[in-house]
């Protein structure tokens, strides 16, 4: 070292020196990126099981830093337990479903379920497009409902989860190929979940496809806000933003009339008690065997407006309902009949639970007065509907 000159002395200076500039860079940025993480909403995958195929079955948990939980599956894009807290904090699961995938595959009433590629029913399975006819399978009589025997509530789901600091999300894909259930086109299919840092669930839904078809995608899950399944849903107290509603024939095809609800059970204008009308002497109410008809939501057409809401009274737990979709259907649990099990033991008894689906009209290929679902190649299907949950 001792023949070394000045000047070799100063190049070594400035080797250290930015030696160790470049190692309390590296910590810091090691130091950021493990913040970022630790910040992040992590979502937790686990085993569901498999299908009677051999497919595997994925659980994804979402959970905000409130404790709000809603566990999702591949299967159907299901909802399978929504835990939201009533008011003393408690939190507990306040939609229907099951814990195995068993239960799922059999006959069940779409607990939970994304549904496609048609939500609702289309008049004796049959539809024109462009001067071509197509024909559906029928799974309702001699209807086609919900997409058919093999809807979206009955395929697997490919899921990306989506971590952020203040919300989390899970992204649902599915290819539905051309002619499958008897729709034409292949159809490219996004549903996004968000579990929001103020107790919300985002449904955000995205298609595209390369030939002309119709599309009316919903969430169809199952609410008891009380979160004790043993009891009915008649003393929820319902509000829906509509002044009209879509008359059925006896097989629940609307008749093309839209009425308006003044003067009739179906007035949700205000906050009412499920209860107090459901057995009024109403041809309609006889036809649905209840509740189980599609009101036209008032609001300007693709905005995202307040829809309905939910309260529960005992618990206290209050739901809202905002989307951009032009109808809701409000189905009142009117076919559950002790048969499916729950969980914890015990049945799913008549109306111990309700549905409120966002959605075009239903049969509106088939009804030129009703808002278009037509979807064509180079055009996107998109909407959005969110879920939020608070107590009064």
């Amino acid at each position: 070292m001792k023949n070394l000159k000045p000047l070799s002395y100063f190049f070594i200076f400035i080797l250290v020196l930015g030696f160790f500039s470049d190692c309390k860079g590296n910590k810091k940025e090691a130091i950021k990126k493990q913040d970022e993480t630790l910040g992040k909403l992590a979502i937790n995958k686990s085993d569901f099981g498999k299908t009677k195929e051999g497919k595997s079955v994925e659980k994804f948990t979402l959970k905000n830093t409130n404790g709000v939980e809603v566990d999702i599956i591949t299967y159907g894009g299901r909802i399978t337990s929504l835990k939201v807290p009533n008011s003393k904090g408690v939190l507990e699961n306040v939609v229907l479903g099951f814990d195995n995938i068993e239960d799922y595959e059999n006959d069940n009433p779409f607990f939970g379920a994304l549904i496609g590629r048609y939500g609702n029913r289309i008049a004796k399975g049959k539809f024109s497009l462009e001067g071509k006819e197509y024909t559906l399978v029928k799974n309702n009589d001699e209807n086609h409902l919900h997409g058919g025997v093999i809807g979206f509530d009955r395929v697997i789901w490919t899921a990306t989860p989506i971590e952020g600091t203040k919300d989390s999300s899970l992204k649902l894909t599915y290819l539905s190929k051309d002619g499958e259930e008897g729709y034409p086109g292949n159809l490219n299919v996004t549903v996004i979940y968000t579990l929001t840092k103020d107790n919300a669930i985002e449904v955000s839904y995205e298609a595209t496809s390369d030939k002309t078809t119709v599309v009316n995608l919903t969430q169809h899950a199952y609410f008891n806000l009380s979160a004790d399944f043993s009891k009915e849903i008649l003393d929820h107290e319902i509000v829906l933003n509509a002044d009209a509603f879509i008359p059925v024939d006896a097989t629940l095809i609307p008749t093309g009339e839209i009425r308006k609800v003044t003067g009739t059970p179906f007035d949700f204008t205000s906050a009412k008690k499920i209860a107090k009308e459901i057995n009024s002497e109403n041809l309609q109410l006889k036809l649905g065997l209840g509740y189980d008809h599609c009101w036209v939501l008032n609001g300007e057409k693709e905005t995202m407006s307040f829809a309905a809401s939910a309260y529960n009274e005992e618990s206290g737990r209050f739901m809202e309902i905002f989307t951009e979709e032009p109808g809701i259907q409000l189905y009142t649990g009117n076919f559950l009949d002790g048969t499916l099990p729950m969980p914890n033991g015990g049945t799913y008894a008549h109306r111990t639970g309700f549905c409120l689906e966002t959605q075009h009209f239903p049969d509106s290929p088939n009804q030129k007065d009703f808002p278009s679902t037509v979807l064509k190649p180079g055009g996107t299907y998109s909407t959005k509907t969110t879920f939020k949950f608070s107590t009064k």
